[in-house]
């Protein structure tokens, strides 16, 4: 029984270390210095980098948390803590509808409501994109994780006299800290690799952005640029940006997940 669950096993990460086999292989040769320093060369021209577009992703995933993460925290707090039985069934259920949704339903949404009135894509459209696909998986998340926490803890501490803002925030939510960082995480994760929502936001740009309320470069969107171009430069530098780009999520990953460790109250 152990061999057959570890075939298993097995054959269901198989895709991913063919991914990471041909990310590696692929993207690794078209890496240089020149990748990380300088801006895309104009079609059918060789060399050049994407720069802007590193610049460009992490700006995004700094608006996006900005948006996403406060409110998803605290909209997670709110079921675990607060809200009525019922009344959190609904608000469960839509955040589940919700993170189905797909993503290039909200970037139609923010180009409706940001793009259109304001008469530019921008980074803050892309950003506020990114930031509603992560409020729902945030806020299930934080949701799922405080649950975890053992009753006791709070019991002990309404004896003690605690307030309960003071229970939630020093103790419950210290103790789910790393379940709570890992939500976040998987949530930008996600968002990180979006293309379609950018298209419709923050809409790309070969040059540096000098103003949050212009378009902006993003690794997606350039490697989405390179792929469908007819010319094999563009298609090597396209790996290239999948493979830092998976590598930038690793990274952020393996840093927090340290910093997680080191506050989670024990």
């Amino acid at each position: 029984m152990r061999v057959v669950l570890g075939l298993c096993a097995l054959l269901a990460a198989a895709p991913l270390f063919c991914v990471l086999y041909f990310l590696v292989r692929e993207g690794a040769s078209a890496l240089d210095w020149n990748f990380f320093t300088q801006l895309p060369k104009p079609a059918g021209e060789p060399g050049g980098g994407m720069a802007p577009a590193i610049v460009g992703t992490l700006t995004l995933l700094a608006l996006a948390t900005v948006v996403g993460v406060p409110v998803g925290v605290m909209g997670g707090v709110y079921l675990a803590e607060y809200g009525h039985p019922r009344a959190n069934g609904w608000i469960r259920f839509a955040a589940d509808v919700l993170n189905g949704v797909p993503s290039i339903v909200w970037g139609m949404v923010v180009y409706t409501l940001l793009v259109v009135p304001l008469k530019s894509f921008s980074a803050y459209a892309g950003g506020v994109a990114l930031g509603l696909i992560m409020i729902p998986l945030v806020m299930r998340t934080t949701d799922e994780v405080l649950a975890l926490v053992p009753q006791s803890y709070r019991e002990a501490a309404l004896a003690l006299g605690i307030p309960r803002w003071k229970i939630i925030t020093v103790i419950v939510m210290k103790t789910a800290l790393r379940g709570i960082v890992t939500g976040v995480l998987v949530a930008l994760a996600r968002v990180a690799g979006e293309t379609a929502p950018l298209l419709f936001t923050a809409l790309g740009n070969n040059f540096w952005n000098q103003s949050l309320a212009e378009p902006i470069a993003a690794l997606p969107l350039q490697i989405f640029t390179y792929a469908i171009s007819p010319y094999d430069d563009w298609h090597r530098q396209a790996w290239a940006g999948a493979l830092v780009l998976m590598l930038m999520i690793l990274v952020l990953n393996l840093a927090v997940r340290l910093f997680a460790r080191t506050k989670t109250v024990r």
